[in-house]
């Protein structure tokens, strides 16, 4: 059970958007998945606030572009494809936290879709200490990302009223004897 060959052979699309230029193989307990080239995946879906503690690629890409396929493509439920992802996690040696976080990601993602009041009443209850955990750094880095883009802003207008034309040099005189 494992991926065949090395890592992804991808090409950026745009900022968020990846296309796979060759296909991706992965032998699982019971079934081979085959994801084709020309596959378009955005790696882990994970929120800009929480970057900085699961990056968008890793380790784990070539997991999470299986599961942008399994989820895509069908073939599978969505339950075994939050599963398979978690396996994968684990075959990349994920460390157990954050295998478990990314996996409960996922999950969570895959039961509030179309969930009741009740169920995502439900979800909030439960994930409370988790919310308490994150709350901070998250709070924090947020407001460095917004401080950030303002600094970007700044230096990008100061850039446009400094940008000058210069005028072409004057041309060379010749002397003659």
């Amino acid at each position: 059970m494992a991926f065949v060959g090395s890592g992804p052979v991808v090409e950026e699309l745009d900022a968020q958007f990846w296309r796979v230029l060759e296909p991706l193989v992965y032998h699982g307990a019971t079934a081979e998945f085959v994801i084709p080239a020309g596959f378009r995946t955005d790696f882990a879906s994970v929120p800009r606030a929480l970057v900085w503690l699961v990056p968008r690629y890793g380790i784990y890409t070539r997991a999470a572009i299986l599961h942008d396929y399994l989820r895509s493509s069908n073939v599978v439920s969505v339950a075994d494809a939050d599963g398979i992802f978690r396996r994968c996690l684990r075959e990349f040696r994920v460390s157990i936290p954050r295998r478990y976080m990314m996996w409960a990601a996922v999950r969570l993602g895959s039961r509030l879709r179309g969930a009741n009041l009740g169920d995502i009443a439900l979800v909030v209850v439960i994930a409370i200490p988790s919310l308490v955990f994150l709350a901070i750094p998250v709070t924090v880095v947020t407001v460095f990302l917004l401080l950030f883009w303002l600094v970007e802003l700044v230096f990008w207008g100061f850039g446009r009223l400094a940008r000058r034309t210069a005028a072409p040099p004057p041309k060379p005189q010749m002397k003659t004897a």
